[in-house]
């Protein structure tokens, strides 16, 4: 698949799992984005719900362009990170926008 077809299927995933009710969030898609989101889990908490007044910052009810620049600023050297800067290299850009549609579509 070319460039904007991943873009495209990243949105429409991000879109759906926005939109869609907890219990219809299954399949391959949804699975796989679950998947990567989990990556997050053992800092950030489980879908993005940091433990309160811990050390790490919530995901959960974030702006999708924020988290998608900040992802980005770690990934591109432009944010020191001790661990970061790491893990967000591996983020291809769909991944990242998939990533931050969820954390965004998750309650504070």
């Amino acid at each position: 698949m070319h460039r904007t077809g991943l873009s495209w299927a990243a949105a429409s995933l991000a879109a759906a799992l926005s939109t869609a009710p907890a219990a219809a969030q299954t399949g391959p898609d949804t699975l796989y984005l679950r998947s990567l989101a989990a990556t997050c889990a053992n800092c950030h908490g489980t879908d993005g719900a940091a433990a309160p007044g811990g050390p790490m910052y919530r995901l959960a009810g974030l702006k999708a362009e924020f988290i998608t620049e900040q992802l980005q600023a770690f990934r591109d050297g432009k944010r020191p990170a001790t661990v970061m800067h790491q893990l967000a290299k591996g983020y291809s850009d769909e991944q990242i926008a998939a990533l931050a549609a969820y954390f965004a579509a998750q309650a504070k």
